[in-house]
């Protein structure tokens, strides 16, 4: 068992993000289970695309604002603020360098 320092972890993918202007680390509960989080840093203006959810899943925000886009809807996200992603496809869009935790429980056909 080891704990992981989000802020340390947040710090080094933000210094890695290069020309892509992302970075990412997947965690997961169980290998192959259906629980992961993933810690993305997105720098100011980058987008994660518009893309389906892939189950159940939980933005929260570490650092910087985002706006999630869900359709004609927009909600923008600051530090500790905390939102159940809708089950549509959706965008997410970084006001400012920014660093989020995605909890995701996938769906199982």
């Amino acid at each position: 068992m080891s704990s992981v320092n989000l802020r340390e972890m947040v710090d080094e993918l933000m210094a890695g993000t290069g020309s892509s202007g992302r970075a990412t680390h997947v965690f997961r509960a169980v290998t192959g289970g259906a629980l992961s989080q993933v810690l993305l840093v997105l720098r100011e203006g980058r987008e994660l695309s518009e893309h389906d959810n892939p189950g159940e899943a939980l933005l929260h925000v570490l650092r910087g604002r985002v706006r999630l886009i869900v359709g004609d809807g927009t909600c923008a996200l600051g530090p500790d603020e905390h939102l159940v992603i809708p089950q549509e496809r959706h965008s997410l869009l970084a006001l400012e360098d920014a660093a989020v935790l995605l909890t995701i429980v996938k769906s199982r056909a």
